[in-house]
Order: C-alpha cells, then structure tokens, then sequence
C-alpha cells in the first residue's frame, strides 16, 4: 500500500542554494526599500546620539543605522518586541540581508529607542510620509514595494509635498501609540523573564 502522506526530503542531502543571501531578496523586497532609505540620512543632523557611534568595551559599536533599519522594518511588520526583534534577526533572511549578518541584542535594540526616542519617531513620520506621496501605502502601513521605493527615495523626494499634511496629526498619533507599545512590550518581556527566574528553582526543587 503507498503511503498516502507527503514525506519531506532527508535533512541530510545536499542541497544545490544560491550562493549568496542577496540572492534569496527580490528587487521589490521592502528591505532594500529601507536600505536605500536609512543610507541616505545623515543621523547627526536627526539628533541621534552620539554614543552609538562609540566603542564600548572595547568592541565597535553597531551603526545608528542599522539599528534604525531594525526597528522600521519591526515598524512594517508590526514587530513591537525587542526580543522579537532579535530573534527575527537570527532567523529571519530578509533580516539578515538587513543587517549584513550582524546580531545585536534586544538590550542594544532596546536601549537605541531610549536613546534615540525623538528622532526615531520623526524619522518613522518621514518614512510614513515618503511613502503615502509615493502612493506605496493607503491606510495602514503594511507593505511597501522595495523596488519602486528605492527607485524614487531621492534626497530631494525626502521633502514631503502639502497634499498629505493634513495626515500629519493622524501619524504623530499612530507614532507616538506605538512607541508606548514597544515600550510596554519590553516591559512585559522582562516581567515575564523575571517571573520565570524567580520561579524555576522551586519548580526544579519540588521535583
């Protein structure tokens, strides 16, 4: 009798994969979008601090912009979680072609937003913005076409025109909501580490 299941392949045969990790993103993939995005901002003038362009501990620091890459691509995909973040970033291709195979922690994604809180927020607006007037989103913000971005993400289409100003009240509001949320989230996270620290010696003990 044949089965009547469908069988995976064997974990252990050799696969023929592309060579390279760019090969697994398409030209409209929103993260080259963003890419191209974030590379033409110049962070200082943003306000972004300092600090992260420094050593610490003796290793280099990770670039403000890759963090900010991070946290607009968690932004379109609705991640809130820094520890989320970061484990999309070990998983995640599409954010490990973002981040070049670099790893931060939840603590440096966290701490960036700390930081960085208004700056984050008026560079969040602006993306928003640059891709309503490219027509790229109506409504919620959910996906957003790579290639056509990239191809129009100028440094002079980053002056938003006044046809959308009047959407600008409605951003701030969307922003700054889910900054509060992001900043819950992680709260909620390290309560709940906290919870499970504390407990797990008198689980393991009553056993």
């Amino acid at each position: 009798m044949s089965n009547i299941y469908k069988e995976g392949q064997d974990r252990q045969k050799r696969l023929n994969l592309p060579p390279s990790i760019d090969e697994y993103i398409g030209e409209d993939n929103q993260v080259r979008g963003i890419e191209d995005y974030v590379e033409l901002l110049d962070m200082q003038k943003l306000g972004f601090s300092k600090s992260n362009l420094k050593a610490t501990d003796g290793q280099p620091a990770y670039h403000p912009k890759l963090l900010l890459k991070i946290y607009i691509y968690g932004y379109l995909n609705k991640i809130r979680s820094s520890r989320r973040l970061e484990i999309e970033i070990k998983r995640n291709i599409e954010m490990m072609w973002l981040c070049a195979g670099l790893y931060p922690s939840y603590k440096t994604i966290a701490n960036f937003r700390k930081d960085n809180s208004e700056p984050l927020k008026k560079v969040f607006k602006e993306f928003v913005l640059l891709c309503k007037d490219l027509d790229l989103i109506t409504g919620e913000l959910v996906a957003v076409d790579g290639a056509f971005l990239r191809a129009n993400a100028s440094k002079n289409q980053l002056i938003m025109t006044k046809s959308i100003e009047r959407d600008l009240k409605k951003i701030d509001k969307k922003i700054e909501t889910y900054f509060k949320n992001m900043e819950f989230t992680d709260q909620e996270d390290i309560a709940s580490i906290s919870l499970c620290t504390t407990n797990l010696p008198k689980i393991v003990k009553k056993k």
